[in-house]
């Protein structure tokens, strides 16, 4: 048996395997540190500008690149900046 050949049984024993697990309703990857509400609760956050990144990655017991994974893209530098209200 050429190694040539062993790789290809592998590859198609590999795909034959992943095609099971999904039809089991199975997926690959690790799962996520936060669930959609908790992202969404840390993007509420970010985006009131009360707290920082580092602040919410503390709140929430993960880094602050897993927070800054979660967050919307086009809002990372935009948010408003904490404080009083402008009593204008």
């Amino acid at each position: 048996m050429g190694s040539e050949f062993q790789r290809e049984l592998i590859i198609a024993n590999t795909r034959d395997g992943l095609a099971a697990a999904r039809a089991r309703g199975r997926t690959g990857g690790r799962r996520p540190k936060l669930t959609f509400a908790r992202a969404r609760h840390a993007q509420q956050l970010y985006d009131a500008g009360n707290h920082t990144v580092q602040r919410i990655a503390d709140l929430f017991q993960v880094p602050r690149s897993t927070i800054y994974g979660h967050l919307d893209k086009t809002s990372i530098g935009r948010r408003a900046t904490g404080g009083a209200p402008d009593p204008a």
